[in-house]
C-alpha cells in the first residue's frame, strides 16, 4: 500500500508554504508500511524559533485556504519552538530547528520508506552562490592595484 494521491496533494501544499519561508532540507517520506496510523510524514528545517513558528503557521494557513478548510488534529511543540509538530491524520508535518533535525534524525529513522517528490520549484540564487569559487570571491574583494 502506498499513500493516497490526496495525502501526496495536500503535501505538495505544505512543502511549497515551507519552501516560500526559506525552510530548508524539505523531505517527504510514504511511512504506509511501518506506520499504520498516518500514510507520510513531512520534515523541514528552520533556523531559528521564530521561524519554526512562522514555517508551521504558513503551512497550516495554505492548508486552510488550498486544501478544503484542512485544520490539523493536533499540535506539539509551539511553545519550545525547537520541533512543531502538525497532525493532519493522514499526514504529519515536522518543522524543526536545525538543533532538533540533527539531534532526532528523523530522516535516518524514515531513509529506508520512499521519497516523495514535493515537486518544488529549484533556487538558482543558491546554486549561483555554492557555483562561485574561492578564487573568483578573492578577484572580486581585492582592492584594485589602479586605485590611488
Amino acid at each position: 500500500m502506498t499513500a493516497t494521491q490526496q495525502s501526496i496533494a495536500s503535501v505538495r501544499i505544505a512543502a511549497a508554504a515551507a519552501d516560500r519561508l526559506k525552510a530548508g532540507d524539505i523531505a517527504a517520506y510514504d511511512v504506509t508500511v511501518p506506520v499504520a496510523i498516518t500514510e507520510i510524514m513531512l520534515v523541514v528545517t528552520a533556523s531559528n524559533e521564530r521561524q519554526v513558528l512562522a514555517v508551521a503557521q504558513e503551512i497550516e494557513k495554505d492548508l486552510y485556504l488550498k486544501d478544503g478548510h484542512r485544520e490539523p488534529l493536533a499540535r506539539e511543540g509551539l511553545e519550545e519552538a525547537q520541533w512543531v509538530l502538525l497532525d493532519f491524520g493522514d499526514f504529519v508535518v515536522h518543522v524543526m530547528h536545525e538543533d532538533a533535525r540533527e539531534f532526532y534524525a528523523l530522516d535516518r529513522l524514515w531513509g529506508d520508506c520512499p521519497s516523495i517528490d514535493l515537486e518544488l520549484p529549484e533556487h538558482p540564487d543558491d546554486d549561483a552562490d555554492a557555483a562561485v569559487s574561492d578564487g573568483d570571491r578573492a578577484e572580486a574583494t581585492a582592492p584594485d592595484a589602479h586605485a590611488e
